[in-house]
């Protein structure tokens, strides 16, 4: 089969195949991006911020027609296709209104001396994106869409799994009046990215993905000097410390965990009970969890499909296997159907246990029992993950004291789903570093010019 292919994991047909870029088309194709950049750039950020506006508004135009593409590649839902769709939408407008202040002057107040200072933001040219296929489209705008508006030109990898989307979103931009050269969609390989990185056109890299994809990128981005923002995953924790309603925050947590069928970088993955809450909120959480059953994702009424590809549901499966071997409980769960995975809780998950520190992408949760809030955010840090986390309490005073100490690049309080265009989204230790979304993301990836003038 191709590398690039699309694969139906709910039946594990292969619906089309894509060729692999060649490396003379590769050439071209960097070319295309850097020659692209000055005109690109010295465009009115009034006119890039149009553009970007327009992109939204075709996503939201064509939000069927991409929302069933990501479907057939990786198997999400049709409701939460379309909700990643919508998402999108924001984050276009997002950037559009907002592009004239993001890359406004930034005075800077003299300590000493004559004359003014101050900081000029501009783009630094061709940006390589290398794509996850678990949001597709998402992933695409939280990267593209600030950097198009900056000026940065932009050169986008997509997974290998996910081409039909590549191809939609590349047209998609083209219809939009994106310049065919300013993005450019790649079907390449792993070598060939290693080929982009290191070419001295290309100027930044951002990456999605593993732990061990990151270190590969960021280790030939730093033989290059090249700066690289990397989102590398997650197991976040969800500490419960305090429930007068208990319903709600079951709820919360089931919704935390089976997003995209547990595929999210940032979902809720383990559940840090404080003592007097665990067996009430063990035994509820259990029974919502299981209640939930894979299904067809072409339907409406379907809230997890299958996992994204027979390698995904196998690695699962493994894990889940490993954990028991190496003492943990199965709750409930851990039972599989072709890529269908049963919604799966674990308990007895100790330290030694090699799923202690390991991220389960897949419906599969671990709840723990703590004795104290000391111990809970303990155990919350004790992983080398640092992307996101959840804090349940009716206590004001300790989710902000909490959320303080635990060692990640997001804290929400009381929330699920509260992610948004205007908040930077990112990690620290083993999932990475810098930022995406927000002025923060758009800050990535610019030139902060000084400029002194002395009267």
């Amino acid at each position: 089969m191709a590398d690039y292919a699309v694969v139906d994991p709910a039946t594990g047909e292969t619906i089309r195949e894509y060729p692999t870029i060649s490396d003379a088309e590769l050439e071209t194709a960097i070319g295309r991006v850097h020659g692209a950049h000055p005109a690109w750039s010295a465009r009115e950020v009034e006119e890039r911020a149009a553009t970007i506006r327009r992109i939204g508004e075709l996503h939201q135009e064509r939000r069927r027609e991409l929302a069933e593409i990501i479907v057939r590649e990786m198997g999400k839902p049709i409701e939460q296709s379309l909700g990643e769709v919508d998402f999108c939408v924001a984050i276009y407008d997002y950037y559009a209104d907002n592009a004239v202040a993001l890359l406004a002057d930034e005075p800077i107040e003299l300590l000493e001396g004559e004359g003014s200072a101050l900081i000029r933001r501009s783009s630094i040219g061709p940006l390589l994106g290398i794509m996850p296929w678990n949001y597709p489209y998402y992933q695409v705008a939280r990267f593209a869409g600030p950097n198009l508006v900056i000026g940065n030109t932009v050169l986008l990898k997509h997974a290998p799994q996910c081409p039909e989307s590549a191809a939609a979103l590349e047209r998609l931009y083209r219809d939009a009046g994106v310049p065919e050269d300013v993005y450019v969609n790649v079907y390449a390989t792993n070598d060939q990215v290693a080929t982009v990185i290191a070419d001295p056109r290309v100027q930044a890299v951002s990456l999605t993905g593993s732990g061990r994809a990151g270190a590969a990128v960021a280790e030939i981005a730093g033989r290059n000097l090249k700066k690289v923002v990397l989102e590398l995953g997650g197991s976040d924790p969800f500490l419960v410390l305090g429930a007068k309603d208990l319903d709600a925050v079951v709820e919360a947590a089931v919704g935390g965990r089976l997003e995209n069928a547990g595929q999210a970088c940032n979902a809720a993955k383990r559940f840090v009970v404080v003592d007097e809450l665990y067996e009430p909120f063990l035994e509820k959480f259990t029974a919502a969890l299981t209640n939930v059953r894979a299904g067809d994702p072409t339907s409406p009424d379907t809230a997890m499909g299958p996992l994204s590809s027979t390698a995904a549901a196998e690695r699962l499966e493994e894990q889940v296997r490993q954990a028991t071997e190496h003492g943990a409980t199965l709750v409930a769960g851990g039972g599989r159907d072709g890529n269908f995975f049963e919604a799966t809780v674990l308990t007895d998950v100790a330290p030694d246990n090699p799923a202690y520190r390991e991220e389960f992408f897949g419906p599969v949760a671990q709840v723990f029992r703590v004795g104290s809030e000391e111990e809970a955010v303990a155990l919350a840090n004790d992983t080398p993950y640092g992307l996101g986390s959840y804090v349940f309490t009716d206590d004001p005073d300790q989710a902000l004291r909490v959320a303080d100490r635990i060692e990640a690049g997001m804290v929400f309080v009381n929330a699920v789903g509260a992610e948004g265009a205007e908040l930077p989204f990112g990690g620290v230790k083993g999932s990475g570093f810098g930022r995406e979304l927000g002025r923060y993301g758009a800050d990535e990836f610019v030139n902060k010019k000084l400029i002194r003038v002395v009267a």
